[in-house]
């Protein structure tokens, strides 16, 4: 599995905003200097976190960009389904069909469980992990990210239910 630039780049330049300490917030040109990204490819990430209600824009000449709310309640799996989308959802399935219009293993598919378990265990972990999180230097993030990946191997979390579909022969 891998994490696009979209959501690479576009969680980097949430960071930087984040811990930008100044009222005006940071300018298009100041985050692709600090990111080493184009202006454009800046203006495209900052549209797709605005739109997704992660930041607001400050108007004026020294206008830029900041939090459109605390870090605190910036869930970092939202921010990452919003850049890139989920990895699975129950429309994944009709979308790798292959050449027919469904798929043949819609009924019964150990893949789908695997992708399922894989969604569910990334989604329990980053809903845990907010913005405020990474605003911090590296080594700092990392004991707090250590801290809750520890506490989710131990939590046994009860109100998980699967995605998973009707088997063909089972009775509703």
């Amino acid at each position: 599995m891998k994490i696009t630039a979209q959501e690479e780049y576009g969680l980097r330049v949430l960071i930087r905003i984040a811990g930008c300490k100044t009222r005006q917030g940071m300018s298009i040109p100041q985050l692709s200097e600090a990111e080493g990204l184009t202006s454009h490819y800046v203006a495209k990430l900052t549209r797709l976190l605005r739109i997704a209600g992660f930041i607001n824009s400050t108007p004026g000449l020294k206008g830029g960009y900041v939090l459109a709310r605390p870090s605190e309640e910036i869930v970092i799996n939202d921010v990452l389904k919003a850049l890139g989308g989920a990895l699975f959802d129950q429309k994944f399935c009709n979308s790798h069909s292959g050449s027919v219009r469904l798929c043949n293993n819609s009924v019964d598919c150990s893949a789908r469980s695997l992708w399922q378990m894989i969604q569910y265990t990334m989604d329990k972990l980053l809903n845990q992990i907010t913005l405020h999180h990474l605003v911090h230097p590296e080594n700092e993030s990392s004991k707090m990210l250590e801290q809750i990946l520890k506490l989710a191997n131990n939590e046994p979390d009860s109100n998980h239910e699967p995605m998973a579909l009707p088997l063909k022969n089972e009775e509703v």
